[in-house]
């Protein structure tokens, strides 16, 4: 992606240019197509391209509006004919840049703008007439942008670390080390009190005197579509999902796309071939990345991967990892500013060398198809809606039929459906409904309300259906996800997480997309005639437990005596002795259910020596 930062200082005295550059100097590689820059008096703004499409060439940033705000944008437009429309602008569609339909909609609607635009993008603009600074993220925060506000200044960047690393130290969040440790922190949040990042769907105005966030897309838990047959919900999709890809495949540099051989990724590459194949859009290159480790116990990608190669008539390229006991980072070579394993070493170094040999410019994810397809679907949810529109025989009907797909009692289903009426306050506090990871701290975890972290549907306002509940919940942790995701210097696209395709699912009926014992029931429908007949009949996924358990047996000494003088202890987030007795375990085979949240305590504890060491925040070593 690329990358847009400034300087604002509020003493009105001129930004100097070659502090522009040093602010980004830490991250030059984001953005490899040059860098340019705006310096008016206090204000300087800074945008180094990394140009994936025609119409990316065609703006230079950062732009000057007609009415003199200066625009830095980072993103892709989904829209550009319908907002070229409301314009009313002549000029033909591959004629203008994004960044100046964006300039000329601002001008236009001020910060109304930003509920027009599709894509994915993060904006800055300068509002000089009134001395404010707008900052701006797309609905579900695909492009980061993060924000430093001190007395003297404000400085803004796509990246966090030049913001954290630049000088000072800063006041840890312990909000943030919760959502941390809990699942994911609030998108709005950073590791640092005083380093803010814009929310998802929202816009932060900034003046002089105070700093404000405003939120101009929210979930509408009322949306509702109704159809009258099957086939209705599957063309519908269908033509969601279509474009979806289309718009993803509008570029100008070779694509790669991900291929594990599951249905996410390989309907992004079977559909993308059709497009291509009937000539609606010229793609120069589209190829696959797969990757396997034959030594897992529950590796089984390469022989459904391969499948879809045959179906291409394409070999992708292929990465045979062997997890050797060095799969995760313990311990970094140079501070980072999130605390984070990431990727798994092998594959993060495999993906770089196909990138750079292909001098791909795009990567295709199917992040989002499992969580907004139903894939880990919840009867629950389905039930209690139906118990909520007194549906009583409908619900002693679909009562009966998950009870024997689940295999449960049709009377624990009946009681977690009930508990999923009561507010989430009052479920978390019924064992064994919710409790935090035994090596928190209890303290710690009452104080943050982390028990209530771990219930399916326990965000939201309390009045909306549980349905609705649990499809905000599964947007709000993606957000967050995508906002801490580890950086690339490669433009990540998410065909399933375009934004008239999600609020398309959001709105069918839970019995669309699953079914008691059919999963996924309405992508498998929709998409029979497009991929292959192995695919669709597939339900398992690669683990990649064993590589996780040779890491830790290898690093056990140094693990043990990193934590006999824990950091994270000393601050009260975990117990004394916990995350060892849980480490102990996790290398002699006892792979715990959140083996996850284990894995991140122990990169918690590496990082918070790091930026102490690093003179990033206080505390003692």
């Amino acid at each position: 992606m690329s990358l847009q930062a400034g300087i604002w200082g509020f003493d009105g005295n001129p930004v100097n240019a070659e502090s522009l550059i040093a602010l980004t100097r830490s991250v030059m590689e984001y953005g490899p197509d040059g860098a340019t820059s705006h310096v008016s008096g206090e204000i300087g703004m800074l945008y180094r391209a990394l140009h994936t499409t025609a119409e990316s060439r065609l703006g230079k940033q950062p732009f000057v509006s007609g009415v003199g705000n200066v625009v830095t944008f980072d993103g892709r437009l989904d829209n550009r004919n319908e907002l070229l429309r409301q314009l009313r602008n002549d000029e033909a569609n591959s004629g203008i840049s994004d960044v100046t339909l964006v300039a000329a909609a601002f001008d236009r609607w001020d910060c109304d703008c930003f509920a027009k635009l599709v894509g994915d993008w993060a904006i800055a603009v300068w509002v000089g007439g009134k001395r404010q600074l707008v900052l701006a993220r797309d609905y579900i925060g695909i492009r980061p942008l993060f924000y430093h506000r001190s007395s003297e200044r404000v400085t803004w960047c796509s990246q966090l670390e030049p913001l954290a690393s630049g000088g000072g130290k800063f006041t840890l969040c312990e909000e943030y080390i919760a959502g941390y440790l809990g699942g994911f922190p609030d998108a709005d949040l950073t590791p640092y009190r005083e380093i803010g990042s814009v929310p998802p769907g929202g816009y932060v105005r900034i003046d002089k005197s105070k700093s404000t966030a405003h939120l101009y897309w929210t979930f509408d838990p009322s949306a509702k579509t109704r159809y009258n047959t099957d086939e209705e919900y599957e063309e519908h999709f269908r033509h969601l999902f279509r474009q979806s890809i289309r718009r993803r495949l509008r570029a100008d540099c070779p694509i790669l796309a991900g291929l594990s051989g599951g249905l996410d990724s390989s309907s992004i590459v079977c559909a993308a071939d059709e497009i291509r194949q009937s000539g609606e859009r010229s793609v120069p290159t589209l190829d696959t990345f797969s990757f396997c480790d034959r030594d897992e116990p529950d590796e089984d990608d390469f022989s459904y991967f391969t499948i879809v190669e045959e179906r291409r008539g394409r070999v992708g390229h292929h990465a045979e990892l062997k997890g050797s006991g060095d799969s995760l980072p313990i311990g970094h070579s140079c501070f980072t500013p999130v605390p984070g394993f990431g990727e798994r070493l092998e594959l993060k170094a495999a993906v770089s060398r196909v990138l750079a040999q292909g001098r791909y410019r795009i990567l295709l994810s199917g992040i989002g198809g499992d969580e907004f397809l139903g894939q880990a679907f919840n009867p629950h949810m389905h039930l209690a809606d139906l118990l909520l529109r007194l549906k009583f025989k409908g619900f002693a009907r679909s009562l009966m039929a998950w009870s024997l797909a689940t295999r449960q009692p049709w009377l624990f289903l009946l009681f977690d459906t009930l508990a999923l009426l009561l507010p989430a306050q009052i479920r978390s506090a019924i064992p064994p409904r919710a409790k935090a990871e035994p090596w928190i701290n209890p303290r710690f975890a009452r104080r943050h309300r982390l028990a209530a972290r771990t219930l399916q549907a326990a965000e939201g306002e309390w009045w909306w259906s549980p349905k609705a509940r649990d499809a905000y919940q599964t947007y709000s942790t993606i957000s967050r996800q995508l906002t801490y995701f580890s950086s690339s210097t490669t433009e990540t696209r998410y065909p399933f997480l375009d934004q008239t395709l999600v609020e398309f699912l959001w709105s069918v009926p839970a019995t669309q997309l699953a079914r008691p014992g059919a999963p996924r029931s309405l992508m498998r429908r929709a998409l029979k005639n497009l991929l292959p007949p192995e695919i669709l009949a597939r339900r398992t996924k690669a683990s990649a437990g064993r590589c996780i358990v040779l890491t830790l047996q290898k690093h056990r000494d140094k693990l043990a005596g990193v934590l006999r003088s824990s950091a994270s202890c000393r601050r009260g987030y975990t117990e004394p002795g916990g995350l060892e007795r849980a480490l102990l375990a996790t290398a002699n085979g006892q792979i715990p259910f959140q083996i996850v949240l284990l894995l991140r305590a122990v990169a918690l504890e590496f990082w918070l020596r790091e930026a102490v060491a690093c003179n990033v925040i206080s505390g003692d070593l």
